[in-house]
Parts: structure tokens; sequence; C-alpha cells
């Protein structure tokens, strides 16, 4: 079997030198290739063999999780690439290997309504000792896109996009424009939602963009809310 310390301290000065990789890089490296040369000691293999890397891998899918067992088949992928191209192997075992695996997908976590209600309620607090039209319109901002965010469940990104003409405040419909230009209504069912949307909209000067506004000269307290 080839020294393989020693080719992974040659492939690392490699990574640092001339790939000038990150500092995190090399110690995700050296942490990874000094995990599969302790393996490689465990093992009677005389060479390192497709056996050897396939037993490495799935040890890794006993110990670790999908996403890290993948940046490790990552790291190893690319020193074995290195040992083929500077000759020090004849083959690389590791493109007999199929290294492609389906990683779970993880549900979006929820937020605690505790944590909703302290939102809003610092935005209402922030309103309350609001002095100047600026610090007025902006936390009047703030409420509707908290309200519309937790009782729609709108991506941020589509929350951005809103133009004004995707709002009809009067049914409580909102149009919105998602991934892969998929169109979809929500219909908004929360009176306060509504009121907090009708409070922004009636001091939102600008004549596009919903949540984006050119100027708030003549925002106040009286001509923010309405009925």
């Amino acid at each position: 079997m080839m020294e393989i310390q020693n080719e992974i301290k040659g492939y690392l000065h490699f990574c640092k030198y001339q790939k000038k990789l990150s500092s995190l890089s090399l110690k995700a490296y050296t942490i990874d290739l000094r995990q599969f040369a302790e393996f490689c000691v465990t093992t009677s293999e005389q060479a390192i063999s497709k056996i050897t890397i396939t037993e490495f891998i799935r040890m890794l899918h006993q110990e670790h999780k999908p996403r890290t067992v993948k940046r490790k088949m990552a790291s190893l992928r690319a020193f074995f690439n290195y040992l083929e191209f500077e000759e020090i192997l004849d083959t690389n075992p590791m493109r007999k290997i199929k290294t492609k695996f389906q990683e779970p997908k993880q549900l979006p976590r929820t937020i605690p309504l505790r944590i909703i209600e302290q939102l809003l309620a610092t935005a209402l607090n922030e309103y309350g000792m609001a002095t100047t039209p600026y610090s007025l319109s902006s936390t009047l901002r703030d409420i509707a896109i908290l309200e519309i965010l937790f009782a729609t469940g709108v991506r941020v990104s589509e929350l951005c996009s809103l133009k004004k003409e995707d709002i009809n405040l009067e049914d409580g419909i909102i149009n919105i424009m998602g991934k892969g230009t998929k169109e979809r209504i929500i219909q908004i069912e929360n009176d306060d939602v509504i009121k907090s949307l009708r409070q922004y909209q009636n001091a939102n000067e600008n004549n596009s963009a919903f949540f984006l506004r050119t100027g708030w000269a003549n925002a106040t307290r009286s001509n923010l809310f309405v009925s």
C-alpha cells in the first residue's frame, strides 16, 4: 500500500500553495483525509481499492449525517483525482464508485406563536413611539410586512416583488407570482391583516412596488390610519 500519510501531506501542501484554498477548506480536507487514512490502517487490504473506499463510505453513513458524508466524499474524490493526475496511482478507484445519493429533505421549521406575538408587539410598540414621518412610515411598513408574512406564509422574495395591482384589499385577495412563474391567489381572512395593509397602502406613494416606496414626506399619524 502506498504511504498514504505522505501523499495526504503532499496533497494538502498542493492545496495550500498552488490551489490557494482557504484555511477553512484546508481544515476540512485535513480532517476528512486523516479519517480515511486511519480507516485504511484498520483494513487488511494491501492496496487502496474499490472495496476499501466502499467500506469507508458505508462507515461514514453510519456515523455522520448525509450532508457531512457528502462533503467527506468530495474531499476523497478530489484527493484521488490529484493522485491520478500526478501519476501516483495508475487507476483511480473512485471512478468505479457511485458517490451520488439522495439527501433526505428537511422540513421547514415553524416559528413558535409566542415569538410571532413578540415580534408584532415590538413593531406596534415602535410605532407608538415613532415621532417623525420617516419612523411612522417605516414602522407601519414593518407591521404590514409581519402581518402578511405570518398570515399567508409567502416567501420573502415573493413579498418583496408584490406590486400594488397584486393586492385587492376590497376582496382580501393577494396575487402571488411564485417560483417558475407559477401564479397563485391567496385569500386573507383576518381583518387585522387587511387593516394593517390598508393603513400602509394609504400612505404608500410608490406607483409600482407595494413594499418599496419613493417618499413619505407627507406621512403623519393622522393620515396613515383609515377605517
